[in-house]
């Protein structure tokens, strides 16, 4: 069992506790959230105290690629070279070994431990980061990634993530989820997204997938022309326009439904959210990606407006060059109350998992996080958290406390 104690305590779903205290119980769970003088301190309990800290429920990741973290890099792109970046990151991929992959994956969750992150969602094609949270005890959910953009390849694709989920699914737990991603309309063939979303469903795997991240995405699935159209039938794969936009030819090849998280959605406009609100998607929103890759500004007020469900997400550091959740919901535009939702319970609303996670309340999961500030500051020591809780047990504590 931990006690905490704080000199504010803000459990998100209800209002701020000055001086308060959260006990966690013996399986992990949340026993009591209230002023410090109503939460009992039961002989033999450890106790932490942090007058000066702000006790929150731990941060929401909607979107990381992790098992990348060793490439770093952070460098900006024009929208015309994000083809040419995606290649290198393939090139890249390609030359790291099984277990760079791995310490990459374990440097990468402990990095978002030290920012008081305590919940990932992960897209990603090595397993090494199911297998790092799995040995870590850490919680998140892994989007196993699926590519082929050429018809000729899906049963090749198929088989490669058949046999990638068969070898993950032993690694599920109460906190740890598995799930499907095919991965972008410019790297996923019609066919294939069909039978991925058919496995998915027969497997009750969530997906996720990149989905109108860019013009030249549009481009592809609307009218078969621009940079990506070009590259594939470079490659010899013949193409047909969908003249649909990408969220409705996701929507009509049945990728897209209820609870997949759609990563990025910049380019979609009003009939595109409605779309994904009848549907009951939910979004992963990566404003500091969307910038450095020139890609655009997601519309999160019409999302908000809709009542479609968006959380905040990294992305990867090769794009960002870290995974500072303030500086995200920063540059979302979102301040005070709205950051700390933004980051805690409608992150977890994104994933299915605000019954569990995202807010300080009895019966939830003891996922917590201390900071100094809860307010983004332009300082990065400032997003540092002071202790980070992950189903009642210490996953990164800052010496001293």
């Amino acid at each position: 069992m931990l006690r905490i104690r704080a000199g504010r305590v803000l459990p998100i779903t209800a209002p701020p506790i000055e001086d308060g205290a959260v006990l966690v119980d013996g399986e992990g769970r949340i026993a009591a959230v209230g002023p410090n003088a109503r939460v009992p301190a039961l002989p033999g309990v450890r106790s932490i105290e942090f007058p000066d800290g702000e006790l929150m429920p731990g941060l929401v990741n909607c979107h990381t690629h992790l098992e990348l973290s060793q490439l770093g890099g952070g460098v900006q792109h024009d929208e015309h070279e994000f083809l040419t970046w995606l290649r290198r990151i393939r090139e890249l991929k390609e030359a790291t070994t099984a277990d760079a992959f791995y310490e990459a994956a374990v440097a990468g969750i402990k990095d978002c431990w030290s920012r008081g992150v305590t919940c990932v969602a992960e897209t990603g094609s090595t397993g090494a980061v199911m297998r790092a949270l799995h040995n870590l005890q850490g919680r998140g959910i892994v989007y196993q990634e699926v590519f082929g953009p050429d018809p000729a390849q899906r049963d090749a694709s198929m088989l490669e993530l058949e046999t990638a989920v068969r070898g993950l699914s032993t690694l599920v737990t109460a906190r740890l989820k598995l799930g499907v991603s095919p991965h972008a309309p410019y790297t996923v063939s019609g066919p294939l997204y069909e039978s991925v979303a058919a496995f998915a469903r027969l497997e009750q795997l969530p997906i996720a997938v990149h989905v109108a991240e860019s013009p030249d995405e549009v481009r592809l699935v609307r009218d078969a022309t621009g940079a990506f159209a070009e590259a594939l039938r470079a490659r010899g794969i013949a193409l047909q326009p969908a003249r649909h936009s990408p969220v409705a030819y996701l929507i009509l090849r049945g990728v897209i439904g209820r609870g997949t998280l759609c990563i990025h959605a910049v380019q979609v406009d009003a009939a595109d959210i409605q779309l994904l609100r009848s549907v009951r998607a939910t979004v992963a929103h990566c404003p500091r990606s969307n910038s450095a890759h020139r890609h655009g500004r997601m519309p999160l007020g019409l999302f908000r407006d809709a009542r479609v469900p968006v959380g905040l997400g990294t992305d990867s550091v090769v794009s960002v060059g870290d995974v500072d959740l303030w500086a995200e919901a920063e540059a979302a535009g979102l301040r005070s109350d709205g950051a700390l939702r933004a980051l805690t319970i409608e992150g977890a609303r994104a994933l299915g998992w605000d019954s569990e996670i995202g807010s300080l309340e009895v019966g939830k999961s003891a996922d917590l996080a201390v900071f100094n500030h809860a307010v983004p500051r332009r300082s990065t020591q400032s997003h540092a958290s002071q202790l980070t809780v992950v189903s009642g047990k210490i996953v990164h504590q800052i010496s001293g406390q």
